[in-house]
């Protein structure tokens, strides 16, 4: 039998083994595309001169390309398959995660549909990234869910000292819990698969909940309202225990740069010479393209193009139930000055993380929200003037 060593680094080579595949195959696909891609290129340009026996022998090249890239692939398929059964992985990588996270955030609904095994289920764990399974230790009767953003998981909402969730663990007596997901999906695919988690939460949860809140950083924030909007739909349990909701630095009404890079699309295609180009914008994933307008419903998106100009959402108010909470960080000292205007976080505006729209009837109605100056998007989740209006506020 096994020894227990033994086994460990077995499954880490297997996982090893299971991350390197995932990857090989992603950059086979990254291969061809590219191939696609230059090809359409290189022939938009031959079109418009003399010599079609030149373009035919191009198309030829360019099949040669990915016909080798196609080899390459299980080959080296076949090379991974050997260096795991001979077991050579000590142990997993460090780096991992943060590394999924990010690929999950641009193309993670290509892994999903592809079954690529780089593809980040959707699961809820505890701190330090333990699974979350019966019994949890010193479950308390109030829960704290907190969901990441955009190309992160759930370990990086646990900086320093454990985060804003150990932090409320420590002064409020909740249990944190962390969802960690693909961010590469449609907010509204998160949104529906959030719920369902959280109703497996709460019928399985060892003790009677009497408090749910959800505290959700950027698209996080999102996926939490739209995941809202399912429960009610489905009459989810749940939804009768969540009491808060507080989003930090969430693109309630989208975010420019997102925006920016749809107008990067949408130019690139007005050329027969850069259209081909306008893939390589397209290449962002669904969950990125609903950042333009903070979509959070499965009607923004279904049937259309994602990429149309003049796409927009259906705005969802805030559930009426629920005690809402917004900070906003800004990268300026001061807010209300150009920099705060423009840039807000770096990455959202702060009318956006707020709810604000010119169209009072476009605004979200949050029970109180906050500025948080001097403050950049990531730095939300270690603020200790956040902590303060955390603390305040649950």
């Amino acid at each position: 039998m096994a020894t227990v060593p033994a086994r460990r680094r077995a499954a880490a080579a297997a996982g090893v083994h299971h991350d390197l595949r995932g990857a090989s195959r992603l950059a086979v696909e990254a291969v061809k595309g590219v191939a696609d891609l230059v090809e359409a290129v290189h022939l938009n340009i031959l079109r418009n001169t003399p010599g079609r026996p030149l373009a035919r022998a191009t198309s030829l090249v360019y099949h040669a390309v990915r016909g080798v890239a196609g080899l390459a692939g299980s080959g080296l398929d076949a090379s991974l398959r050997r260096l795991a059964r001979e077991d050579l992985a000590a142990g997993s990588w460090q780096g991992r995660e943060p590394v999924l996270a990010a690929l999950n955030g641009v193309l993670g609904d290509y892994l999903e549909r592809s079954g690529n095994p780089l593809a980040i289920p959707m699961t809820l764990r505890l701190a330090g990234g333990v699974p979350l399974a019966e019994p949890v230790a010193d479950a308390s009767a109030r829960v704290l869910v907190l969901a990441h953003g955009l190309c992160m998981n759930d370990l990086q909402c646990q900086t320093g000292d454990g985060g804003h969730g150990a932090l409320l663990a420590r002064e409020r007596g909740y249990t944190p819990v962390y969802l960690c997901y693909n961010t590469g999906l449609h907010i509204s695919t998160n949104g529906a698969g959030f719920a369902a988690q959280l109703e497996a939460l709460v019928a399985g949860w060892p003790v009677e909940i009497e408090e749910l809140v959800i505290l959700g950083h950027s698209m996080g924030g999102l996926v939490a309202r739209s995941a809202c909007w399912y429960g009610d739909v489905e009459g989810h349990r749940w939804r009768q225990h969540l009491r808060k909701l507080v989003t930090l630095g969430s693109p309630h009404h989208g975010s420019p740069l997102e925006r920016g890079g749809n107008w990067l699309t949408l130019a690139a295609g007005l050329s027969s010479y850069s259209a081909p180009f306008a893939r390589l914008a397209k290449l962002r994933s669904e969950g990125i393209t609903d950042l333009r307008h903070g979509s959070v419903m499965s009607d923004d998106w279904e049937n259309k193009d994602r990429f149309a100009a003049g796409a927009a959402r259906r705005l969802l108010p805030l559930p009426a139930d629920v005690e809402c909470y917004a900070l906003a960080g800004t990268v300026a000292e001061v807010p209300g000055n150009l920099a705060d205007t423009l840039a807000g976080d770096g990455l959202v505006p702060v009318r956006s993380a707020l709810g604000l729209d010119d169209d009072p009837a476009a605004c979200l109605h949050f029970k109180a929200s906050a500025i948080v100056p001097g403050t950049k998007h990531i730095a939300l989740l270690s603020s200790n003037e956040v902590a303060r209006y955390l603390l305040a506020w649950l």
